[in-house]
């Protein structure tokens, strides 16, 4: 059974192998992160891990029993109980209903664990699986997303209530 664990330094081979191997399915629907993410990878991964560390976001990885990297959950502290969440799920898992559970799972602990009342995450509009994935975990539209946020497409912004359980 896949486990959702916080990002710690011993995840960083088995993140890199994660989005190499995503990295063209990525890129259908996201921003793809470019040669330098790679070629940077260290450098990048320390300083997210710092960043978590001094409080700026909660990182996550879904694992699955063999050890490799299923997805990213992160959660970007925004202000005053609220947080931007991000995924990504690797292509074999997709539609499988893995996004969401961990969305749901990462939900119940941005409450419980951080004290969130508001979770957001903007998806393009030319990503009908991340919108369906939001809207299964409770978020709701409320509004257009900034493109310059979703790497020049067009997006919308969705929201949920903690409070709101389902």
């Amino acid at each position: 059974m896949p486990e959702l664990e916080r990002l710690r330094a011993g995840h960083a081979s088995a993140v890199l192998a994660f989005e190499l191997a995503n990295r063209a399915y990525f890129a259908a629907s996201i921003s793809d992160r470019g040669d330098d993410f790679f070629d940077r990878f260290t450098d990048r991964y320390d300083a997210l891990l710092a960043e978590q560390e001094a409080g700026v976001g909660a990182f996550h990885v879904l694992v699955d029993e063999d050890g490799s990297v299923l997805g990213r959950f992160n959660l970007i502290f925004v202000d005053d109980g609220t947080a931007e969440l991000g995924y990504r799920v690797a292509q074999h898992v997709t539609g499988r209903g893995v996004a969401t559970a961990t969305v749901r799972e990462l939900c119940r602990l941005a409450a419980t664990r951080h004290g969130l009342h508001t979770l957001r995450a903007a998806t393009a509009h030319s990503n009908p699986a991340s919108q369906r994935v939001l809207t299964k975990a409770g978020f709701v539209p409320i509004g257009p997303a900034d493109p310059a946020h979703l790497g020049g497409k067009p997006g919308t912004w969705y929201q949920r209530d903690l409070a709101v359980q389902e």
